[in-house]
């Protein structure tokens, strides 16, 4: 909105014609998503406060996570409101994927809500019944994986890394995968916000590698220098990326050790599935299993963990999962594992971007 009210004046005033480029567009909408939430973030902790809005502790956790009971929650609305706020403001409306990618976030924001509200009417740590949760995550992804059938230039591929402008056409067995992507990397990142400031790090890198990633999709000719599939209309996605890896860092400050707010289901739920829907669309879908590294070796530790206890009568591959909690029963200082588990989300961001070249 804000983009059409300014661009408009470029033919009075030249200087206004920055705003058509995506790059500008992208670190004015950084700036703003970052100056919100620092501006607000001390408002919604006083009001969570105020309502005893705080984080019931599970009884199974590790021990030293009971002083944490009754810290403000819900603190992903500051997120969601940062990013959504500045992506209309500043992103080119017009867009299909920037609607889309909005309807994920809003609608997977909103299964959030719902648990975090529960668990605050409740009194506990219960929240959503997880088969409720996971049917209506679905159902979001799934409007949202139809809706992309319905872009006249919409193409339902995977493109290979580390190969020269080779796809997998997956055809309408697209819709599934899609589904399982968005749904997966939402659980994934809900499953590792479990120490003060862990998942917000690696979110927040993995949406500034993906605004490069979309902004080099959806520019013709540095997508045929770099040998990788041209998404028209992708680059667009760089702004909401920009904004959302500025919303994270302007949480971030609020929820570093120790922290003063989490962000809850309403923040972690939507920020793996927006991000899902970036790679979906800019074709790189495969690499996010790379530059989420973290998420994944997080959801696996949970499966394996399940699985093998299931499997051999009650036995354990780790002292607790998600892996963060192992390490935190090994004696781990928290601090120690959020920023060793930052170091590998860089390192692993650094190798996915490699990919662009190494082909």
């Amino acid at each position: 909105m804000l983009y059409y009210a300014l661009y408009s004046l470029h033919t009075t005033y030249g200087a206004f014609n920055v705003f058509r480029y995506i790059t500008f567009r992208t670190l004015l909408a950084a700036l703003m998503s970052l100056t919100i939430s620092f501006v607000l973030g001390p408002l919604l902790i006083r009001r969570l406060t105020e309502n005893s809005i705080g984080q019931p502790i599970r009884d199974d956790g590790p021990e030293r996570h009971q002083v944490k009971a009754g810290t403000p929650t819900m603190g992903g609305t500051l997120i969601l409101f940062s990013l959504i706020l500045a992506t209309l403001l500043l992103a080119d409306l017009r867009n299909p994927y920037i609607w889309l990618v909005i309807l994920v976030t809003v609608g997977f924001g909103g299964i959030g809500f719902v648990d975090d509200f529960r668990k605050y009417r409740l009194g506990n740590s219960a929240g959503l019944p997880a088969r409720h949760k996971f049917l209506l995550q679905c159902m979001v992804a799934s409007v949202a994986s139809a809706a992309m059938f319905a872009i006249p230039s919409f193409e339902p591929t995977v493109a290979l890394p580390f190969f020269k402008n080779l796809s997998i056409d997956l055809g309408p067995f697209y819709f599934l995968f899609a589904v399982v992507v968005i749904v997966g990397a939402s659980n994934a990142v809900n499953l590792t916000d479990g120490l003060d400031g862990l998942a917000i790090g690696p979110v927040m890198i993995a949406a500034g590698t993906y605004a490069l990633f979309a902004y080099v999709s959806g520019h013709v000719k540095l997508a045929e220098y770099l040998q990788i599939p041209y998404v028209a209309g992708a680059g667009e996605l760089a702004v909401f990326c920009g904004a959302l890896a500025a919303a994270a860092l302007g949480f971030l400050w609020f929820n570093a050790y120790p922290a003063q707010m989490f962000m809850g289901d309403v923040g972690s739920l939507p920020l793996g599935a927006a991000i899902a829907m970036v790679a979906l669309v800019t074709k790189h879908s495969l690499v996010l299993i790379l530059v989420g590294a973290i998420f994944v070796v997080e959801a696996l530790s949970v499966i394996l963990q399940v699985g093998y206890f299931k499997w051999s009568g009650g036995k354990r591959i780790f002292r607790m999962a998600p892996i963060h909690h192992h390490y935190e029963l090994k004696g781990w200082p928290e601090p120690q594992i959020i920023v060793r588990f930052w170091i590998i989300s860089i390192i692993c961001a650094i190798l996915a971007l490699s990919t662009l070249k190494l082909r």
